[in-house]
Parts: structure tokens; C-alpha cells; sequence
């Protein structure tokens, strides 16, 4: 399977990330921050730079991974001057992602609502009564946008944000009728915070041609303490599913791209320290096939 790296989890060094990209064999390129700058703020020439260097070395970039939309929440609306904050980031992104060749632009959606849907009683007393509802007419724009500019969006399951499991984010592809260019971006470690079994239950909801890229971490969550650990790959609660997932992705012809996610550190601080504990293991686990 094609792997890589969301390279500022290494370093925001893009070139030392590169280096240690080659050392390891990896060879997918995912852009978030690069430098100071978040993808969609970097001049023409800082483009062109990233873009050649890359280039020269190698490197497909598979998504750009701009938080668009993160922070905006219910109360927002189409055309607000935060909507077209985001939408103005999102057309800068896709001027770069033609430029160094991404298929993806990733989006988020807006802070999540505890209870979103109710029975018996729930509906009335306990749902967050349209929240829901005012995500479609949010994200459409985007989707029009980038259909427009014949570039891929895919919508990232997050750990606060209104779609945080794959059942929620088919259900925005559905509600838009936009499977053609809206994908959804899995995070199994994010979906762990609202109990999404990543393997069968996560997977089965994108399968049949929603799921466009992966990005792969292992945690333990505990949602009663509002607490989140990233653990040493192979060491969390999803530690026992990654064969399972692996196995699956390969048996459907998966073609995206997954990404590490290096956002563990082993109580040092030192992000590219915990790279390096983790990526073997992630190599043995999804580079088959």
C-alpha cells in the first residue's frame, strides 16, 4: 500500500523531514505546516520552492492539510465573514494543490454538539435541535468549489468537530450527494473519543468508495476524564485492529494514500523521537500488498 507522513509531525523542516522520510522508505508527502506557515499562507515562491524540492526528491504529496472550517461551530452561517475567511484559505490551498500536484485538500467541520439525533423522549429534551443540520448548507460551498476546480476534498473524522466517526461523515457525503469529490479523511485514533469501533464497525461505513485517505496514530482515550494519551504505536487501543484494518484495506484494492500521524512523544517532548519508536512498526503492519 502506498505510506507516507504528514511531515510537520517530524519536523516543520520540510527538507529534514524528507531526509527522514528517505531513511525510513517512505514516500507520500502530506502538507500541513511547512516552515511557520500552514499550507494556503505561503507566497508563490515559497510554493515553487516546496514544490521543487519535493520534486526533485521524489515525493508525491497526497493531501494538503489545511484546518478549514475547524473553530467555526452552529451558530455560523453561509457568507458570514468566518465562512468566507475559510473559503478564501480553501482557494488558496487548491492553488497550490494544482501546483504541487495534490489529489486532496482536507477539510474539517465545525465544533461538535454532544447529541445530535434522539429517541423516546431524547429528541425533545436532549438533542442539540438543528446543529446537524446546519453543517450541509456550510460545507456545500466547498464542495462546489472544489468540484469547480477538479480537485478532491476529503472531510477529516476529528476529535471535537461535528463529524467525528465515519457514520457521521457518510452521512454529510450522502445528505451533499457528493461522493464524487467529497471523501472522507479516517482517523481511527480521533473516532476512539466517541467510541467508533475503527474494525468491523468504522470500516464497514466507508467502504463501497467513500474513503480517500488514512491517517494512522494509536491512543487511549478516556472520555469520562476528558483525557487523551497518544501511545507508542501498537500500544494503544487500536494496537489490536491495525492487522484486521490492514488486511481489509488490501483485500478492497484500497488506492490512497495512509499517512503516519507522528504525534506521539515518549515523555520528552521530542516528536521525531517518538517517529522513530513508532514508524518500523507501522511499516510492518501496512506496507504489505
Amino acid at each position: 500500500m502506498k505510506l507516507g507522513v504528514i511531515c510537520d509531525g517530524i519536523s516543520r523542516d520540510l527538507a529534514h523531514s524528507v531526509d527522514v522520510m528517505d531513511e525510513f522508505d517512505l514516500e507520500y508527502a502530506e502538507l500541513q505546516f511547512v516552515g511557520e506557515k500552514e499550507v494556503g499562507d505561503h507566497s508563490k515562491t515559497e510554493i515553487k520552492d516546496i514544490d521543487n524540492l519535493l520534486r526533485d526528491r521524489g515525493k508525491p504529496v497526497s493531501c494538503l492539510s489545511r484546518h478549514i472550517f475547524a473553530g467555526m461551530t452552529s451558530q455560523n452561517k453561509p457568507g458570514d465573514t468566518l465562512h468566507i475567511k475559510h473559503m478564501d484559505a480553501l482557494k488558496r490551498v487548491v492553488e497550490m494543490a494544482h501546483i504541487v500536484g495534490s489529489p486532496f485538500v482536507r477539510i474539517m467541520t465545525q465544533k461538535k454538539e454532544q447529541i445530535l439525533w434522539g429517541f423516546n423522549g431524547a429528541e425533545k429534551w436532549n438533542v442539540a435541535h438543528g446543529a446537524w443540520d446546519t453543517m450541509a448548507p456550510m460545507i456545500e460551498p466547498a464542495v462546489e468549489f472544489a468540484r469547480s476546480a477538479g480537485v478532491k476534498l476529503a472531510v477529516e473524522t476529528g476529535n471535537g468537530t461535528m463529524v467525528n466517526s465515519n457514520y457521521t461523515a457518510r452521512k454529510l457525503i450522502d445528505e451533499l450527494n457528493a461522493k464524487d469529490i467529497l471523501k472522507v479523511l479516517w482517523d481511527p485514533g480521533n473516532n476512539c473519543w466517541c467510541h467508533e469501533l475503527a474494525f468491523p464497525d468504522g470500516y464497514e461505513e466507508v467502504r463501497g468508495g467513500y474513503l480517500g485517505h488514512i491517517h494512522i496514530k494509536d491512543v487511549i482515550v478516556d472520555t469520562p476524564k476528558a483525557t487523551l494519551t497518544v501511545k507508542e504505536m501498537g500500544e494503544g487501543q487500536l494496537g489490536p485492529l491495525f492487522k484486521d484494518m490492514a488486511a481489509a484495506l488490501i483485500k478492497d484494492h484500497y488506492e490512497g494514500v495512509i499517512s503516519f500521524e507522528s504525534v506521539y512523544h515518549p515523555g520528552n517532548g521530542d516528536f521525531e523521537d517518538g517517529f522513530r519508536k513508532c514508524i518500523v512498526k507501522f511499516k510492518n503492519i501496512f506496507g504489505a500488498g
